[in-house]
């Protein structure tokens, strides 16, 4: 293991490197106006066919953050609750988690991995999500070599966040207690 600066062996010096220019390029600025276009479909994607939940699947949300992001439903609910008080960068960032688990190629998977890190992880992102510089500094060590769990103790903390945090005020609100009447 590599033990301060004056210390470092020399394939540990050349290991830093590599990982310093690998974080480089992940963190690097668009050198063109190509890199800033964001994919647009002109017509959206119409989400899954939804149904209003029975009564029993609605009241599990209330100890189950997992049953309500796994419901269409709930999920969209839940995504025009946080909407309302403009706060929903973290399910946002939860869902962009989910979708990036499912890349099967390492290419596009490095892609979504930059786009995820610039939108939620990196300081003063547009939608920056709220994580301890230790989960911020491990994410950004997974993403040297970005694997479909590259953003897990990120995406557990924001989960546990929402847990604590969001789930309890969905519940008190009128978008949930409409939908239990």
């Amino acid at each position: 293991m590599c033990k301060g600066l004056a210390a470092l062996p020399h394939s540990c010096l050349e290991r830093a490197k590599e990982i310093k220019i690998k974080l480089g390029i992940l963190l690097q600025k668009p050198d063109s106006a190509v890199d800033l276009v964001i994919p647009y479909n002109e017509k959206p994607e119409k989400p899954a066919k939804t149904h209003k939940p029975s009564l029993d699947e609605a009241l599990q949300w209330r100890h189950s953050l997992d049953k309500l992001l796994h419901n269409n439903y709930g999920l969209a609910t839940f995504k025009s609750f946080l909407r309302s008080e403009f706060s929903e960068e973290n399910l946002e960032f939860w869902v962009a988690c989910e979708e990036y688990k499912k890349i099967k190629s390492p290419v596009k998977m490095a892609e979504k991995a930059k786009q995820i890190y610039e939108e939620f992880i990196q300081t003063e992102a547009p939608k920056e999500v709220n994580i301890d510089h230790f989960t911020k500094d491990i994410t950004m060590k997974n993403l040297v070599e970005p694997s479909p769990s590259s953003f897990d103790l990120a995406q557990k903390r924001i989960h546990a966040l929402m847990e604590k945090d969001s789930l309890p005020r969905f519940v008190r609100s009128e978008f949930y207690k409409e939908l239990i009447k």
